[in-house]
């Protein structure tokens, strides 16, 4: 099975080369939205779109012929995307710019690219680090994304292609439970505090707050002042919760590695609807919809595949109602009960982390799918585990789509 990477490189462009890249952003963004709007919406198929406006795009806005080309996609791709989410195609901004490889080649020999713009070809060092340059050396990739941030530096998102070894079905499986007091409880007892994360967010939320109200206040100097600390504090917090996700992942399919195992992890698909529904306060909201659970599972998920360890979704219906060690579920008041961080279970006595308790339940459903035999646990959890079982059915149906 093939596994997708993307490798983010800086590039480092001379000034005339900046004002290049930036016409050239600008011209693929133009393009995208005369398409947009001057072909039927309902159009989804990139080469219907491309046989209505390709010539007319190519001359009007001086692109080459990829460039036409992945502007007709793109449009198509994003017309799909919100199809599914029922909401209108935003307005194209000139951010990124999607590339093949007739639109940049990387040169290994002195760590550059050349990439076709508005006015010719043009070859631009890369700011690479050792990361980046044990991935692509070797390599001759075929797709990328010319990308400026919102630091106004230019990127290039390379996308590279490594076969990811087969996993193979484990009698040992290490379940995860995802929350927010603590990130991620294992079924071995390893956990990791939430609450340094929360406290940092909190801290950053209130110095942004301060200094956004400042900023629409004060003397001009006092304004621009506080636009400028906005701007350079701007994805801080981003980034330290990406790093703290990367280290968590890392360790976790290190451990599956050692020992040969599987991993069971909390599906929490949707839970930001079920919760805002509730009536709670303006806190718990910002803080509940700024946990980057999802951010979690996928770092876990594309790190087990590159390590040859299988991943498997788990719905956490009475994952947190069960107890792990006689699997009874007594969710009536008095038998079986959770008091913040404790789980007491009436049929055994057993009493412990709440959290530990839900990542053995999410180890269990994860070790019993492959069973042959019953399951041996309750008849609602069985019904979780088929749909476990069929949800990780379709997983592997659309994963074969990248196998050669």
């Amino acid at each position: 099975m093939k596994q997708v990477l993307t490798i983010v490189v800086k590039l480092q462009p001379s000034p005339e080369q900046v004002a290049f890249l930036e016409a050239t952003l600008q011209a693929f963004a133009d393009a995208c939205n005369y398409v947009n709007e001057n072909t039927n919406p309902k159009l989804t198929n990139k080469i219907a779109i491309q046989s209505l406006v390709y010539q007319t795009i190519k001359k009007k806005f001086n692109l080459v012929a990829n460039m036409a080309v992945r502007a007709c996609a793109r449009v198509a791709a994003n017309r799909k995307v919100a199809k599914q989410k029922g909401k209108p195609v935003k307005r194209f901004a000139p951010s990124s710019m999607d590339c093949d490889k007739d639109l940049f080649r990387f040169r290994e020999q002195d760590w550059t690219v050349s990439l076709a713009t508005v006015h010719g070809r043009e070859r631009i060092e890369l700011k690479s680090g050792n990361y980046q340059r044990g991935k692509l050396k070797g390599r001759n990739p075929t797709s990328a994304q010319l990308c400026k941030h919102r630091d106004g530096q230019f990127y290039l998102h390379i996308q590279i292609k490594d076969e990811a070894p087969d996993s193979s079905v484990k009698d040992l499986v290490i379940g995860i439970d995802l929350g927010r007091r603590d990130i991620a409880v294992t079924s071995e007892g390893k956990k990791w505090d939430g609450l340094h994360i929360q406290s940092v967010r909190d801290k950053f939320y209130q110095v942004r707050a301060s200094l956004q109200k400042k900023a629409s206040k004060g003397t001009r100097t006092t304004r621009r002042r506080c636009r400028e600390v906005l701007k350079r504090l701007s994805g801080r917090e981003r980034r330290y919760q990406q790093w703290l996700n990367h280290n968590i992942s890392k360790s976790v399919v290190r451990r599956a590695v050692e020992y040969s195992a599987s991993i069971a992890i909390e599906d929490l698909t949707g839970i930001r609807e079920r919760t805002n529904e509730q009536p709670r306060s303006k806190t718990e909201r910002r803080r509940s919809n700024s946990w980057a659970f999802y951010q979690l599972r996928m770092f876990i998920e594309y790190k087990a595949i590159g390590a040859g360890v299988r991943v498997v979704p788990i719905p956490p219906a009475y994952t947190s109602q069960m107890c792990h060690n006689c699997l009874h579920i007594h969710p009536v008041k008095g038998k079986s009960y959770r008091s913040g961080k404790t789980f007491k279970c009436g049929h055994c006595g057993w009493h412990g982390d709440a959290d530990f308790n839900g990542a053995n339940n999410i180890a269990l459903v994860g070790l019993s799918i492959n069973q042959p035999g019953g399951t041996g646990l309750s008849c609602k959890l069985s019904r979780t585990i088929e749909y476990v079982q069929r949800s990780t059915e379709r997983s592997r149906r659309s994963l074969s789509l990248f196998d050669d």
